[in-house]
């Protein structure tokens, strides 16, 4: 097996004639935890959106060895990618438990009741939600919902865009516990977009900067933590 999860060579995206993406090269090894940083409007959000084949795209993206430039985005969960998009998605007028449900319909297996009991334990306030609504939940809650919806599906290799966006610094911090324990628990592959760098770097082996469209640095997350132009961009310094 490759050690790579993930790559990407000279990715380019665009949205009718605007280009987003300017050649990016990146990878995502096995177990890691990789961030990209960046500010609104580089290109982090269609960074992830072109992984799933959900804009136009050139270059090549493969996973585990095999190119997926052009597959269809069902074929893309399938291989055992999970996309939680910025602003959460959860089925609002479903409960907790059927969005968890939802999460689990390619599967065929007769292990999806132990996963949801998995997922309650990570994340105990949906258990004590599980017949609520999800549009009722706060917003904390229903980052979680629409998280844990995703692992329904047993993905190896979880994209997260800006799970912190709009959560109050307590749930934050909080969620990003859960991401560092599922990280360390169960060797699941991550790529986050995050405005957070703090957190975001703090649970990161590897960062991306993007600025542009394009990668301006990247190294292990220790490192960029520790670079002057990221502190004085992304971490208030």
């Amino acid at each position: 097996m490759t050690e790579m999860m993930l790559k990407a060579v000279d990715l380019h995206a665009r949205y009718g004639a605007v280009e987003v993406l300017r050649g990016l090269n990146f990878e995502v090894p096995h177990g890691n935890v990789v961030v990209i940083l960046g500010a609104n409007g580089a290109g982090k959000t269609t960074t992830l959106r072109a992984l799933c084949n959900m804009c136009t795209t050139s270059g090549t993206i493969t996973m585990e060895g095999t190119d997926i430039t052009r597959a269809h985005t069902a074929d893309i969960v399938r291989r055992g990618v999970a996309h939680v998009p910025q602003g959460r998605g959860t089925f609002a007028e479903l409960s907790v438990m059927d969005n968890l449900k939802v999460g689990a319909y390619t599967r065929r297996d007769n292990e999806v009741s132990a996963d949801v009991d998995r997922w309650f334990e990570i994340f105990p306030r949906l258990e004590e939600r599980r017949d609520q609504m999800a549009g009722s939940l706060s917003g904390g809650e229903q980052q979680m919902l629409a998280v844990a919806r995703a692992l329904m599906c047993r993905p190896r290799l979880l994209l997260l865009d800006e799970p912190s966006l709009g959560l109050a610094p307590l749930i934050i911090e909080d969620l990003f516990e859960r991401f560092a324990q599922l990280n360390k628990e169960t060797g699941l592959t991550m790529l986050l977009v995050e405005q957070n760098a703090n957190l975001a770097l703090d649970m990161a082996d590897y960062g991306y900067v993007i600025e542009s469209g394009e990668i301006a640095l990247h190294g292990p997350a220790d490192q960029l933590k520790n670079d002057p132009a990221v502190q004085e961009a992304y971490l208030g310094a």
